[in-house]
């Protein structure tokens, strides 16, 4: 069976009519929505009260002239200080010290040279000729039969058939010791060693005087090494 409609009971009619309403609405709001803003509100903050404004009052600034000083005097020239000094042999008055302290007792201060004592001064200078030589004791013949009767031939010398004159310097002390013996002129290692040997074992000289007074001196002495 068909179903018949009535023209009034018909909804399409009116579908289109809605819908345009509707968009209006809609645009109507959506316009109002953006112009209102913060910017329209106005809020006042005013109190009531008015600002006051201060007036500064400038003081002008006034200067107070200075008085004039006068240049300082020239200074005085220093006077140089002259001191003199006294010879150790001058008279020196004794003069009283008035203490200080509680006792109330004089302090006498006396000056007491000071006494130097000079000290000789050994002469050191080496002299190789003076008034009086040194000497050995008993001559120079004695000297020869000391060092003969010391000396003793080196044996390896004696294999190689050395022999020879070996020249011996020393020095005499003031004291007549014999001090730095050297070989001026050797022969042989071994006979060279054999007379500084000898030469160190010489007893005490008489020393050398120049002006009368001992001196240290230096002497050479020959060591004869002879084979038979």
């Amino acid at each position: 069976m068909e179903v018949k409609k009535s023209p009034k009971a018909d909804l399409e009619k009116t579908r289109g009519t809605g819908l345009l309403i509707g968009a209006i609405l809609t645009l109507a709001i959506m316009f109002v929505a953006f112009e209102w803003s913060e910017r329209d509100k106005v809020i006042s903050v005013d109190t009531g009260l008015t600002q006051v404004v201060f007036e500064e009052e400038i003081i002008p600034i006034t200067e107070q002239e200075q008085p004039k000083q006068a240049p300082p005097p020239p200074e005085a020239p220093k006077m140089e200080e002259v001191l003199e000094i006294a010879e150790n042999d001058a008279d020196v008055e004794e003069s009283t010290i008035q203490a200080s302290d509680d006792t109330q007792k004089a302090v006498e201060v006396k000056y007491t040279p000071v006494e130097v004592e000079e000290e000789e001064v050994e002469e050191q200078e080496i002299f190789t000729v003076v008034e009086e030589m040194p000497s050995f004791p008993g001559g120079m013949g004695e000297c020869m039969k000391f060092l003969s009767k010391n000396i003793n031939y080196p044996q390896i010398s004696q294999e190689n058939g050395v022999q020879g004159r070996v020249i011996v310097q020393f020095v005499v002390n003031t004291d007549g010791s014999i001090v730095d013996p050297v070989v001026v002129r050797g022969v042989d290692p071994y006979l060279d060693k054999e007379a500084l040997r000898v030469i160190k074992m010489m007893p005490k000289w008489s020393p050398g005087k120049q002006r009368n007074k001992p001196v240290r001196v230096k002497y050479t002495v020959p060591v004869m090494f002879r084979l038979q």
